[in-house]
């Protein structure tokens, strides 16, 4: 299903992709499409590929068969130099961050845009302190080691360098884990912030319920090695299968759900305060 008749191709295209190994069989004819400016969030339990899955999208692994397009351009048949193109139009954050340990902030930041070989080093200073600024991470920090950053902060730094080269499509493997709950709200925001800003298409793998409520536009859930239902939280909710009432409508799914269904209340009481135009 499209979040919207008018939204155009998609960003990423799968098409009976089938994932295996050895004898066994991750995924089988799966498909999914994800459209621009949508924040796409895939669940599953274990054992189901959410991350395979994504590393596919990324062309770190290829599936036994099928296609996976991003861009409109199926990835198992680039050459090295087009798939290098189009992973200079996506950011990735991996789940612990990912950061090069003995490079400093400023330098894990600058590395997408040094590798590029066609920015002087200059415009790479400000590129880099627009994005900290961005991600909400001082100067100050600049020069520190990742070792000497908070689990936030690195967070943040990976999320600047993410965004390095002004992605269209970033992706996010378990963006809040590791964090507080203060800390994951802040990360929470951040993101949407960012999304509704940059006009970025997300995709994010995540077991947090309220990560999920709070970002996802649609969610795709991943059982019995395909996608068993996509569609907006409300949508997939209403779906009778047993992953779906274990894993949203149990005790912490309904945490989440109160939390979700106060932000809505509240926004909604936002909007009827607006003036009239």
């Amino acid at each position: 299903m499209k979040p919207d008749e008018d939204v155009g191709p998609p960003v990423v295209q799968i098409e009976r992709l089938w994932t295996k190994f050895g004898r066994t069989v991750v995924h089988q004819d799966l498909n999914l499409e994800i459209y621009a400016g949508e924040i796409l969030s895939i669940v599953g339990g274990s054992g189901t590929g959410k991350t395979v899955l994504l590393r596919q999208m990324l062309g770190l692994e290829t599936p036994a068969r099928g296609s996976v397009r991003v861009f409109g351009e199926d990835i198992s048949e680039a050459d090295a130099d087009q798939l290098q193109r189009m992973r200079n139009h996506w950011g990735m954050l991996f789940q612990q961050g990912a950061l090069y340990s003995a490079l400093t902030v400023f330098d894990n930041i600058a590395q997408p845009m040094r590798e590029l070989r066609a920015l002087p080093e200059d415009v790479i200073y400000d590129a880099v302190l627009v994005k900290m600024n961005m991600v909400g991470l001082g100067v100050e920090h600049a020069n520190k080691m990742p070792s000497d950053l908070s689990g936030g902060m690195v967070k943040r730094a990976s999320l600047a360098r993410a965004l390095a080269l002004e992605p269209r499509l970033l992706f996010l493997d378990e963006p809040t884990a590791g964090l507080d709950p203060d800390l994951s709200d802040a990360f929470v925001a951040l993101i949407q912030s960012l999304h509704r800003e940059l006009g970025l298409t997300v995709v994010m793998v995540t077991h947090d319920l309220d990560t999920l409520f709070a970002l996802s536009t649609r969610i795709a859930v991943l059982a019995e090695k395909h996608v068993i239902a996509i569609g907006p939280t409300r949508d997939i909710l209403a779906v009778d299968h047993p992953f779906i009432k274990q894993f949203f409508l149990g005790a912490r799914g309904k945490r989440a759900l109160e939390v979700l269904d106060e932000h809505e209340e509240q926004g909604d009481r936002e909007h009827a305060k607006e003036p009239e135009n």
